[in-house]
């Protein structure tokens, strides 16, 4: 039976170890081109887990990417960004990899250590997105971030001297400030599949506030609309936030308000009732939200219908 633990790895030197590429020249961050990887010897799916931050942008690169039951192709400029800890698999077409174009780079969490970047770049939602919410890059953009990568090379490559890390901490922070950027214009341009995503949204949420078994159920959550849509929670609120200007939780609330509303306005069942019908374990929570969200309390808004 094939081993279904990830491999690890704690350090930058470890993956330059085992991928036989030369000692890095720093301990804690490294700029890796990937024509300069041989080929491995093995064609096994691999589970990995890295101990530092992983920014990737690959082109050519015939390598099947896996989070969970997932499975994409790159085949074009495309960016993708893992945490610390987080399981991914690689399937590698050994014949294509001499073709493969990119770069990588790595950033140990110490890197970051008593800079402000160290509690910032966990802000930075798309390092949770699943690889198919890749981000894709015009010409352009992909030679701005490859120029980035490259100044962060020559700058360890060059004496460190006491400016050394306010340079590289700088270009990362710029790095990742376009990578928002380009999501946000990623988000925008993509028209068609996003509103399709939106459509399948409000159609999940319609079947669930409608069905009868919501009371056992209770509300909604993030992460179970984001499954639905085949989406991570964190890409789902952000591309909602772009489109609409609300999160998946308010969207969550909204529909939930409109439901309410209706119960309200057309059936005689008590706020308690509508509460529980709704979801709600107290109907307190159901009447301090829908306050929240009307400025009416459930009884006021039903006195405005008589």
């Amino acid at each position: 039976m094939a081993n279904t633990q990830p491999l690890r790895i704690k350090t930058i030197s470890e993956y330059h170890r085992v991928m036989g590429l030369p000692k890095p020249e720093h301990p804690l961050i490294s700029v890796i081109d990937l024509e300069s990887i041989k080929p491995q010897p093995g064609n096994e799916p691999i589970s990995l887990v890295f101990d530092f931050y992983s920014i990737s942008l690959k082109r050519n690169f015939n390598t099947k990417i896996k989070y969970g039951q997932q499975q994409y192709d790159f085949d074009e400029g495309v960016m993708f960004f893992i945490a610390p800890n987080q399981v991914f698999g690689i399937e590698v077409d050994k014949d294509a990899m001499a073709n493969r174009l990119g770069w990588m780079l790595f950033i140990h969490p110490d890197f970051l250590w008593s800079t402000p970047l160290a509690k910032a770049i966990k802000q930075y939602e798309y390092f949770s997105y699943s690889v198919h919410e890749a981000l894709h890059l015009s010409d352009k953009e992909e030679t701005m971030i490859i120029s980035i990568m490259q100044n962060i090379q020559q700058e360890y490559h060059s004496n460190i001297d006491k400016f050394s890390q306010d340079v590289i901490i700088a270009q990362i922070e710029l790095l990742l400030t376009y990578s928002e950027r380009f999501y946000t214009r990623q988000f925008i341009t993509r028209k068609i599949t996003n509103h399709k995503i939106l459509d399948r949204m409000e159609d999940i949420l319609a079947e669930y506030f409608n069905s009868n078994d919501i009371a056992q159920k209770g509300l909604p959550t993030v992460q179970y609309i984001a499954d639905a849509l085949n989406v991570s929670p964190n890409y789902l609120s952000g591309l909602l936030k772009v489109l609409t200007g609300a999160s998946t939780q308010q969207h969550i609330h909204n529909k939930l308000i409109e439901k309410a509303k209706e119960k309200l306005s057309t059936t005689d069942l008590s706020v308690s009732e509508i509460a529980y019908a709704l979801g709600f374990e107290h109907p307190q929570s159901f009447s301090k939200l829908f306050k929240t969200k009307t400025n009416f309390s459930p009884l006021e808004f039903r006195a405005s219908f008589n």
